[in-house]
């Protein structure tokens, strides 16, 4: 039984900051926000979408001993989750009307994830120590919650830039994207794993970099001209 204090912190600190950084980005989409319902809807099934990837992640561990291929195994399972959450949620909705919807989609399904992901992460570190499970807190909304965002908005980005046109090229951006997320993810969680010390920071600060660009990229697709869909 999970103590009413340390799953109270829990809570607070794994789904707070993934509100703030969720209010963040939907600011930044405040000229033509989509409906809140689907907003929710988005982000609830990232924080569902969170046990179906515990499970499956399990599973498969029992396949191989490889760090690097155990980490790939995961990167893949959580992004096409939390592809298929943002699909159910509006991708596949005629709300979804232009191309900086993907990318608001995908951020808002992966901070539901971050959410849960993060909440678990403290509960453990909580429990042991709560000085220790505040900097971890600290140290995933830093690091961890800006990956989560970073890959799931890449993929939106692919969506965006080919959102107007054909059906088949939308699919090759769509696996393009993906592909390019679960590298990112990969690459991040196993440098993770094999750093120390000062190469944690380094890998936090190109994520920052990554997060930055990101950011630009949500700014010129804003500016993405009208054309009908073929």
């Amino acid at each position: 039984m999970i103590p009413a204090q340390t799953l109270t912190l829990a809570l607070l600190g794994g789904i707070l900051p993934a509100l703030l950084w969720l209010w963040f980005w939907l600011h930044e989409d405040r000229l033509h926000p989509e409906p809140r319902r689907l907003i929710m809807l988005a982000f609830l099934l990232g924080m569902a979408v969170v046990f179906i990837a515990l499970q499956t992640e399990r599973y498969i561990q029992q396949f191989t001993q490889s760090t690097f291929a155990l980490v790939v195994a995961w990167a893949t399972i959580e992004e096409i989750l939390k592809l298929a959450g943002a699909y159910f949620a509006g991708l596949h909705n005629k709300n979804c009307d232009e191309p900086i919807d993907p990318m608001i989609y995908l951020i808002t399904t992966a901070l539901g994830f971050v959410a849960v992901e993060n909440t678990l992460f403290l509960i453990s570190s909580i429990n042991e120590n709560i000085i220790s499970g505040i900097i971890t807190g600290n140290l995933r909304f830093i690091g961890a919650s800006l990956l989560h965002v970073l890959a799931s908005g890449t993929i939106g980005l692919f969506m965006a830039y080919s959102f107007y046109k054909s059906r088949f090229v939308r699919m090759v951006y769509l696996v393009i994207g993906t592909g390019v997320a679960v590298g990112l993810h990969s690459l991040f969680n196993y440098f993770i794993i094999k750093s120390t010390g000062g190469g944690t920071f380094v890998i936090f600060c190109f994520v920052w970099v990554l997060i930055t660009l990101l950011l630009i990229a949500f700014e010129k697709v804003k500016r993405i001209k009208n054309f009908p869909r073929l």
